[in-house]
């Protein structure tokens, strides 16, 4: 059983850069030929894909948020982190991580993700 454990601020200031943090113990990032995604859903919003990097590290962004986010693995840590620059109260939302075992860019339906976090509640306000 995989579990995925979502870690950040909480509070970012409007233009600062957001990192976030997925820990998967019990889990090999490389080896486990999983994809690592992260979704957020903004409040009274539905889910919004952000991004995945593979086991093998290669990552692929949503078309909207490319310009502004990084998708990092850390295998000694077994951890994959997200960094989101220049946000703005719009990116307040509650953030996901996930794994699936194929390919899924975009993708929001829960059923897609063998595992699915808790959620980290990230909330841009000065």
């Amino acid at each position: 059983q995989v579990q995925l454990q979502e870690s950040g601020p909480g509070l970012v200031k409007p233009s600062q850069t957001l990192s976030l943090t997925c820990t998967v113990p019990g889990a090999s990032i490389p080896t486990g030929y999983y994809y690592w995604s992260w979704i957020r859903q903004p409040p009274g919003k539905g889910l919004e894909w952000m991004g995945v990097i593979s086991y093998s590290g290669s990552t692929y962004y949503s078309p909207s948020l490319k310009s502004r986010t990084s998708i990092a693995r850390h295998t000694s840590k077994n951890q994959f982190t997200l960094q989101l620059v220049s946000v703005t109260p719009d990116d307040t939302a509650v953030s996901y991580c996930a794994a699936s075992t194929r390919f899924i860019r975009g993708a929001t339906t829960k059923n897609l993700y063998a595992y699915w976090g808790q959620g980290t509640q990230v909330t841009v306000s000065s």
